[in-house]
């Protein structure tokens, strides 16, 4: 099984530079597509040829043009719900529960925090209702496959210049610190368990061509429930598909 999560920063835009013609080769059975600001009545999937034999489960914003999270799957899951049941946060469409047999992936679109801080309370607001989140389905028993983009590179490592960015928002130690209480529910960060000490990254601003000169950060995230880890067959960080400031990222499981 293979899981792919994207910030596609626009769904429309991605759409009209032909940025899912990647599809085909990797072939997900599950697709996250975060940011993809818009909704149903402004996309025509039929258009998208290889994802026609997908379903799709949407949660945009209330607000035209702004986040929004997006599930394809190729099977159809036993159930899924949107959002985390807080106006607040639903509103911006942040939060899809796909519940497939054996587990749950949550495609998730954390907020950024901003330039000047004015997002970082909601933003770690948003962080604390997650964790409690994940708690009661854990205390329930199930397994979890949590994953998007969280905003936030968590170590040092995740990012390719910590010093210069430990007062900017996705660097500050009270944001790395959710990520902490994340893994504390007993979720792994599987990228960094199998890969310790690759340097790899999914973001890049657009300025001063920073892809190309790869000065990235590590902000898109599969956390798995610890039970599911036997099940990892590789994560896949690919940096060579454009079509957005983010790149896909896919994990691949034992069937």
């Amino acid at each position: 099984m293979k899981i792919t999560t994207w910030n596609v920063n626009g769904i429309r835009a991605v759409i009209s530079r032909n940025g899912f013609n990647w599809i085909q080769k990797i072939d997900p059975d599950i697709l996250c597509l975060q940011e993809i600001k818009a909704d149903q009545t402004q996309i025509d999937l039929t258009y998208i040829e290889d994802l026609s034999e997908y379903h799709a489960y949407w949660n945009p914003a209330v607000k035209k043009g702004y986040s929004g999270v997006l599930t394809f799957s190729k099977m159809k899951p036993i159930e899924v719900s949107n959002g985390l049941g807080i106006e607040i946060f639903d509103i911006e469409g942040r939060f899809i529960r796909t519940i497939f047999s054996g587990f749950s992936i949550i495609n998730v679109y954390f907020p950024n925090g901003r330039r000047d801080h004015s997002r970082v309370e909601f933003k770690i607001d948003f962080y604390q209702k997650v964790i409690a989140y994940i708690k009661t389905l854990h205390s329930a028993g199930e397994d979890i496959i949590l994953c998007g983009d969280f905003n936030t590179a968590h170590q040092e490592i995740d990012l390719k210049n910590p010093k210069q960015n430990l007062n900017t928002s996705g660097f500050l130690r009270i944001e790395r610190d959710y990520i902490d209480a994340l893994l504390q529910e007993n979720l792994l960060d599987i990228y960094r368990k199998k890969y310790p000490e690759k340097e790899e990254y999914t973001w890049w601003t657009y300025r001063a061509k920073a892809r190309e000169r790869n000065i990235g950060w590590r902000l898109d995230y599969f956390l798995i429930s610890a039970k599911l880890e036997r099940r990892v067959i590789d994560i896949i960080i690919h940096t060579d598909i454009y079509g957005s400031d983010h790149c896909p990222v896919t994990l691949i499981l034992e069937d």
